[in-house]
């Protein structure tokens, strides 16, 4: 079978893939990583520069005055779950799959996002993001927001053996059942309703004290109809217990399914969705939408892997979605 140009990029993609789970990159604690893609730049030509562990490319005459393309991926990966039953920094390779931390979210759609930029000597004339977290290269045109409140419901610190004191935890049942059933009359075909999940509680000092104050967290993953300023002032019109937000910056995003791009990635075999996952398209004030290799239901997992096939596809598929 003859080895095509895509072929050979996807070759190179794959080694560096495996370059980088040898090295540890949690979040936060990337400084290894960033070191290393920064120099593996530097030696195919590019010109990288760096801010803290972010590293980034322009292309040769590159003008903010003109339309470009922002290639995004994130080379953080979360902590190894305690199901791993292979060393999760020792790429391993068994048939098509390449196992190892951060492997699919989204070390392919970093490798293969990185040398498509450098293999192609120019980009479209356009204002828009493509972020290469796994998608299955389908793309995500719409991706859900997140907003984290701390809540705290009061009541009146008593001694339980007796008729005494306001209980706290009682107190804040009615909001939790408010979280769990509300539902907000604006939704999508692509990304449906808001959803909001009550994740942790926290109360009492001990058995026989009625606890005067419970603490509980909600993740809120907005859709594109409300931002999470909008969200927020709803929600405290119906609890009763104090909301606070830990922040209302990640909204939700979307892109028009007539952008040329997204109708080049449909043009290629690519059926558009929406996303429940939240990325850093969260803070981009542009276009942008998700396309990369991988499947997100591998992401976080035990013995996390990606395909080669699908490195190879990517490369593909990013080369003819960004080639004039």
């Amino acid at each position: 079978m003859k080895t095509t140009h895509f072929d050979l990029l996807a070759r190179d993609a794959v080694s560096l893939l495996a370059e980088l789970i040898r090295r540890p990159s949690l979040s936060r604690e990337e400084n290894d990583c960033a070191d290393f893609l920064e120099n593996y730049l530097k030696e195919k030509g590019a010109s990288p520069k760096r801010i803290g562990n972010n590293v980034w490319c322009e292309q040769p005459g590159f003008s903010p005055d003109k339309g470009t393309v922002l290639l995004n991926a994130h080379i953080d990966t979360v902590k190894p779950v305690a199901g791993w039953q292979r060393d999760p920094f020792t790429p391993t390779q068994e048939g098509d799959r390449l196992f190892g931390l951060g492997s699919n979210d989204c070390g392919g759609g970093l490798v293969s996002l990185l040398h498509v930029f450098l293999a192609l000597p120019c980009l479209p004339k356009v204002d828009v993001a493509i972020v290469g977290e796994p998608t299955e290269m389908q793309p995500a045109v719409a991706e859900k927001g997140l907003m984290v409140l701390d809540c705290t419901a009061h009541g009146k610190a008593g001694h339980a053996a007796r008729n005494e004191g306001v209980n706290a935890i009682y107190e804040a049942l009615p909001d939790i059942h408010w979280f769990r059933t509300h539902l907000f009359p604006l939704q999508t075909d692509l990304l449906g309703p808001v959803k909001m999940s009550v994740t942790q509680i926290q109360a009492g000092t001990q058995h026989n004290v009625v606890p005067d104050a419970c603490r509980f967290v909600v993740d809120v993953r907005s859709n594109e109809c409300y931002s999470n300023q909008e969200l927020l002032e709803l929600i405290r019109r119906e609890v009763r217990c104090e909301v606070e937000p830990r922040s209302t910056r990640l909204s939700s995003s979307r892109i028009e399914l007539t952008h040329p791009l997204v109708q080049r990635a449909v043009a290629l075999g690519g059926t558009p969705f929406g996303s429940p996952t939240l990325s850093d398209q969260a803070l981009m004030p542009f276009p942008s939408f998700k396309y990369g290799p991988g499947s997100s239901s591998r992401s976080h997992t035990a013995d996390e892997y990606v395909l080669l096939s699908e490195i190879c596809d990517a490369v593909e598929k990013y080369c003819k979605l960004l080639m004039p």
